[in-house]
């Protein structure tokens, strides 16, 4: 049996496939696998905003068409690229152990050694996040904050040679994958297939980390239950300690001047190591883990949408909807 991976054409996309394959030829040190390098939407639109765009499927639509043809049996993703609700017959097969999930700050080489908060009045900064630039702006009044689109080597590459931005936000996790400590879902990967294919499920199933598969479940089930997207500025973080998954949450205003922030908590078994899961239609939030006990999943998942609701009655509503309607004017 041979297996197809696809990478989107990046040299980050290309590690990030190389490092999941690597991990599947430890496990089945018989199979062959096909790297096969795609660009999608997201990949070749660089000249607008993301929240800009109105598609939630920028960076993942030529690769579910590849899959819905057989061309590939699974396809790389960073998981924050997932929409929390995917096109019918597909599915998350699996999700690996996160890495590190905080932003970074990389600047602009004559302001090594600043901070953002000593950086000088007006000066830009550089993201491709309404969520950053929203949550920055709160704390750092002082600064402007601008789209800037691209994969990782061109950001770096517009930071470094144009004189417009001061300093950029980059996910920490992409920079330590490409090997650039120095210049520092999110953090996680999602291997995406297809949902009827039990072959290639039981394949990646191998890969699913459980405790990043129970924080991402709380996450997204977050999200989904806010309608949060690229279009608004809506942040989540989870953390596992003694047993009990702690969820954040928060919106905010699109200049970052009103925000509703909570954090709530449940009691969580993460299995030690793969047990029998579910035999039934077993998706959650987009995702697939037949491996993992029913129980936890829909404890994660009942988590999210709490906190979501609690977020909803203290009038995250209103704010979203305010955010959408100035993202779409603009």
């Amino acid at each position: 049996m041979s297996g197809n991976g696809n990478a989107a054409a990046t040299a980050l996309a290309r590690i990030q496939t190389d490092s999941v394959v690597a991990t599947l030829k430890a496990s089945y040190p018989g199979l062959q696998f096909e790297i096969i390098a795609m660009s999608t939407t997201g990949d070749k639109i660089l000249d607008t905003a993301l929240s800009k765009i109105g598609e939630k499927s920028l960076f993942t639509k030529e690769l579910e068409h590849a899959l819905e043809k057989n061309e590939v049996d699974l396809v790389v993703h960073s998981l924050k690229d997932l929409p929390t609700v995917l096109p019918p017959g597909f599915t998350i097969g699996a999700i690996c152990k996160r890495e590190n999930p905080h932003d970074a700050v990389v600047f602009h080489p004559k302001f090594v050694g600043k901070t953002l908060e000593t950086l000088p009045e007006k000066s830009v900064v550089g993201t491709s996040s309404l969520r950053r630039a929203a949550q920055l702006q709160r704390k750092f009044p002082h600064l402007e904050f601008r789209s800037i689109r691209g994969n990782l080597n061109t950001r770096l590459r517009k930071l470094d040679e144009q004189q417009e931005f001061s300093a950029i936000i980059l996910a920490t996790a992409g920079l330590q994958r490409m090997g650039w400590h120095n210049r520092v879902g999110q953090g996680a990967l999602g291997v995406e297939v297809r949902a009827k294919d039990q072959d290639i499920l039981d394949l990646v199933g191998v890969l699913h980390d459980p405790e990043t598969l129970l924080r991402c479940i709380a996450e997204r089930a977050f999200l989904r239950h806010l309608e949060g997207g690229c279009s608004v500025p809506v942040a989540v973080h989870t953390a596992m300690k003694d047993g009990q998954l702690y969820l954040t949450g928060g919106v905010w205003s699109l200049d970052g001047s009103d925000s509703i922030q909570e954090t709530m908590q449940a009691t969580i078994h993460v299995p030690a190591q793969h047990e029998d899961g579910p035999e039934d239609d077993p998706q959650l939030v987009g995702i697939t883990a037949r491996n993992i006990p029913r129980g936890p999943q829909l404890a994660a998942q009942n988590l999210g949408i709490s906190l979501a609701n609690l977020l909803l009655s203290k009038g995250a509503k209103n704010i979203l909807d305010v955010a959408r309607q100035l993202n779409d004017a603009h």
